[in-house]
């Protein structure tokens, strides 16, 4: 197989709407404290249309507590870099078996018919525990949001794609784990850490179903991120431990899977990063 030629000098100039014309479902973006809401701008500030999906009776029940899905969505509309592109938002409890499809339709109808970035960054918060504390309802519970409502997501996501020309541009899939592979995993959050593993161990088979539909599937790790969730003395000795001497912001993870989302990334499936 012959060697791609180096790109000349136009193309190593970046375009500054690298995902104009594109379209974007971003799950769990239902709080300007979220990371949900970072991807969605940065998509937005690239060139893309996205659709937001929210939960608020999910975030009401945290000590966080819920935003306003129309402020969420204004503070996206405010980030977009294409003049013609669109913001839309919507509610899905992701607990029905229906509801990924149905999320998947609404958010392809409403974008133009054509769905090219799906973001799963939806998670149940809560409901968990150690070895000890942890019930068939508990896993259950995140089974069912973190993991089962994942791959049908995909799966009707996929099968839109396929019914696209062949190796149509612009497929990608991002999915969002967390600390269960690192140093001591996550024993408090084991319902949690078992659905978000499940995640990570699957991104590689998920790639190889979808490369014949020229989508790119990767898994990203955001690592600690503050999103509102951890205060006081456990919030400043986690900061303490990175060079920055600070915790991830939202936008830091979201530059990453912006950049997945884009051509530049082509080569990259499956990776978890």
């Amino acid at each position: 197989m012959p060697r791609l030629p180096h790109p000349g000098p136009e193309e190593l100039r970046r375009d500054p709407l690298p995902l104009r014309g594109r379209t974007a479902l971003v799950t769990g973006a239902s709080r300007r404290g979220g990371i949900g809401h970072a991807v969605a701008r940065r998509l937005a500030a690239y060139g893309a249309s996205v659709y937001l999906h929210h939960h608020v009776p999910h975030d009401a029940a945290m000590p966080w507590g819920a935003d306003r899905p129309e402020d969420v969505a204004d503070s996206v509309r405010a980030a977009l870099g294409d003049p013609d592109a669109v913001v839309h938002a919507g509610p899905g409890d992701l607990t029905r078996p229906d509801a990924p499809g149905e999320l998947v339709a609404t958010a392809a109808e409403v974008l133009g018919g054509r769905l090219d970035i799906l973001v799963a960054n939806h998670a149940l918060s809560g409901s968990d525990g150690t070895l000890d504390t942890i019930d068939a309802a508990m896993l259950d519970a995140h089974w069912q949001v973190d993991t089962r409502s994942v791959l049908l997501l995909i799966q009707a996501y996929a099968r839109r794609r396929a019914a696209l020309p062949p190796r149509t541009p612009g497929g990608r899939v991002v999915m969002m784990t967390s600390g269960q592979d690192i140093a001591g995993g996550m024993p408090g959050e084991i319902a949690f850490a078992l659905q978000k593993g499940a995640l990570a161990s699957v991104t590689r088979s998920l790639s190889t179903a979808l490369a014949e539909h020229a989508v790119t599937v990767n898994a990203v790790n955001p690592g600690p991120v503050d999103t509102d969730y951890l205060t006081g003395e456990d919030y400043d000795a986690v900061a303490a431990l990175f060079p920055a001497g600070r915790w991830g912001m939202p936008d830091d993870p979201a530059r990453l899977v912006a950049w997945l989302a884009t051509d530049e990334a082509i080569g990259v499936s499956p990776a978890r990063t």
